[in-house]
Order: structure tokens, then C-alpha cells, then sequence
């Protein structure tokens, strides 16, 4: 069991090089990283028009990534996400990885080896699942939670990903207390006040867009039909719930950057340039926000994969059931399982 290093606890962690770049990187340093942008720019998940997008409009990702390059080691980023399946029947297939996921840490592991081919020290990606951070705003038992952690996990082993891939969670960091107990830890130790967050919200528009997306997810993941109040309560309720979301989704950043120091942070939520964070699409969908868990896979008769909400993919294909369980729709002419 992983101990939360402490602010004079020493960086232990084998893959994190002893010292950061003390000045600007050498030109070969800088090319290198350079290429490794090259192998992300075009996954990057944004709210604005990415196409011409070039490595020097990103000076965070450049020094983030030549801490590792300079060193010789192999870049680790960290990707918060893959908490649980939506709780609506509408979005999902049901409460445990599918297609979805596993098309998704598929591309997760052939990105690391399109890095390994321009920087042969190559890369990886510690999954931050965060469904323990958020269950209780969310509204998903933590059962269901580590269930679904459970899968992931299985999967990543299931589909041979492992030496690139790994799961970190609330069970790595805190041990066997109990989730109630964890999740207000991280909150009293690393969750930024509500006053500031909402001061922020109002002065900053990206913030604000972030703030506007959570609520509206909020309000989408909840089945109207089994919600006891009218739609105005449901949405004041998602428009409160939203800033404890971020407050958590800060609190959970800090707590991973603590345990993997250094690291190249993605995001699978849309990120300007300029920010310190990549956002990096998974899989091709109509909305920017939509996710493996938010959705599941319709695959078209050309091969290609899209990721919808359930109800839409159902409409558009037939169910394919592997290995007994639910995992993807398939469009008619599709190929078969």
C-alpha cells in the first residue's frame, strides 16, 4: 500500500527523474519533445479550432515533458477519469466496462507506442480513477465503483496492456478507510474554499465553461423519470453539486500530483491552449464532452467506431454481446462478431 508522501518526504518513485531541467533544454531535448507533441497534438480534445495547432503554442506540455526527455526516462502521464458508468439507462450499457473502455485503453497504449518511435525511452499512462472522489455527487453506490475499478483493471491485464498501463485510485491512496472518510480527507487537505471557486467562475471564461459543462452532465446522468422533484429543483440541485465536483476534481489533481511528481497531466476534459493540462479525446464523438462512460460504441460497416449514448446507438444498430455480457451496438452491415 502506497503512504501520501508529505511536503518534506523525499520522491522515492523509480520512473521520476531526481532533477527537473534547471534551465531552458538543449536543442536535442527540445526537438525530442517537440515529436512527442507531434504524437498528442492531433488527440487533442478542445472547445477551440485545433487544426494548425504547433509544439510552441504549448510551453507547459514542452517543460512538463523535458523533465523526462532530459533524463532519459520514460515519460509518465497521468489521465484522471474512468470513474464508473453513467447511473443513466439511457447512456450506458450498464454498470461495467465494455467496448468503450477497451477501445479506450487501446488507444491510450498505441499512443504510448507512437512516443516509443520517435523517444525509444517510450511512455506511459497511470490511469487516476476517480469514482470514489465523486460517487456520492454522482450518485453511484461505491460497490459499484470498485466494481467497475475492478474491470478495469481486469481489462488492461485481459488485453496485454499492462506494461504501459496502471490504475490508481482512492483505494491506492488511502488505504482501507472508508470511502465517506477518504473523500473528505482529500476535501480538507487539497479542496480549494467554495467562496474562491466561485469568485473564479464568474471572472474566468474557461472556468466558467468547465462549470457550465459538469452541470449540464449532472443534470443529463439523472433519469427524470425516477427523480422525485421538478426539473428547476434538479437543476438548481447540478448548478451546486458542479462546484463540488471541481473543488474534488482539484483536490484529486493535487493528491496525484503528489504521488506521481513530474508527471505530463491529460485530461478528457476540452482544455485551451495555454493550460497545464492536455485534453485528449479517447474516441470519436458528436459531443466533445462525451466519454466511454457516459456513452457506448456504435461500429459503422466501414470499421469505424463512434461513441454515442445508448439510446442513440440503439436506434442506429444491432446489441453485440461478448463474452456474455453487453458490449457495443453494431450499425447493419457492420461486421460480425
Amino acid at each position: 500500500m502506497l503512504t501520501p508522501p508529505t511536503a518534506t518526504a523525499p520522491r522515492t518513485d523509480p520512473h521520476v527523474p531526481a532533477t527537473a531541467p534547471a534551465s531552458a533544454p538543449a536543442p536535442l531535448t527540445r526537438s525530442r519533445c517537440e515529436e512527442i507533441l507531434r504524437v498528442l497534438l492531433p488527440h487533442r480534445r478542445t472547445l477551440d479550432a485545433a487544426h494548425g495547432d504547433a509544439p510552441d503554442a504549448f510551453p507547459h506540455q514542452l517543460r512538463q515533458l523535458s523533465h523526462w526527455v532530459a533524463a532519459g526516462r520514460p515519460v509518465l502521464f497521468t489521465l484522471p477519469g474512468f470513474p464508473c458508468k453513467s447511473p443513466h439507462p439511457a447512456k450506458v450499457l450498464g454498470p461495467l466496462p465494455d467496448e468503450g473502455e477497451r477501445l479506450a485503453l487501446r488507444f491510450l497504449d498505441r499512443l504510448c507506442a507512437r512516443i516509443a518511435a520517435v523517444y525509444p525511452p517510450g511512455a506511459r499512462v497511470a490511469i487516476c480513477s476517480d469514482g470514489h472522489v465523486f460517487s456520492d455527487l454522482i450518485r453511484v453506490p461505491d460497490a459499484t465503483v470498485d466494481a467497475y475499478g475492478d474491470g478495469l483493471r481486469a481489462l488492461i491485464h485481459e488485453e496485454g496492456l499492462a506494461d504501459r498501463l496502471s490504475v490508481f485510485d482512492l483505494r491506492a491512496a488511502y488505504g482501507d478507510l472508508p470511502y465517506a472518510e477518504k473523500r473528505a480527507r482529500i476535501e480538507a487537505e487539497h479542496a480549494p474554499a467554495l467562496a474562491a471557486l466561485r469568485a473564479e467562475t464568474r471572472a474566468d471564461e474557461s472556468a466558467r465553461r468547465l462549470y457550465q459543462g459538469i452541470t449540464r452532465f449532472l443534470f443529463e446522468d439523472t433519469d427524470l423519470q425516477a427523480y422525485p422533484g421538478t426539473r428547476s429543483a434538479l437543476q438548481r440541485e447540478c448548478r451546486a453539486r458542479a462546484y463540488d465536483v471541481i473543488r474534488r476534481s482539484r483536490a484529486w489533481g493535487e493528491l496525484i500530483d503528489g504521488y506521481h511528481p513530474g508527471a505530463v497531466r491529460l485530461s478528457i476534459h476540452p482544455q485551451p491552449r495555454g493550460s497545464a493540462k492536455s485534453g485528449i479525446r479517447l474516441l470519436d464523438a458528436p459531443d466533445v464532452w462525451l466519454t466511454p462512460w457516459h456513452g457506448c460504441v456504435l461500429e459503422h460497416p466501414d470499421g469505424r467506431r463512434e461513441l454515442l449514448h445508448r439510446a442513440d446507438a440503439e436506434r442506429r444498430g444491432r446489441l453485440v454481446v461478448r463474452r456474455g455480457r453487453p458490449s457495443h451496438f453494431a450499425a447493419a452491415g457492420a461486421p460480425a462478431e
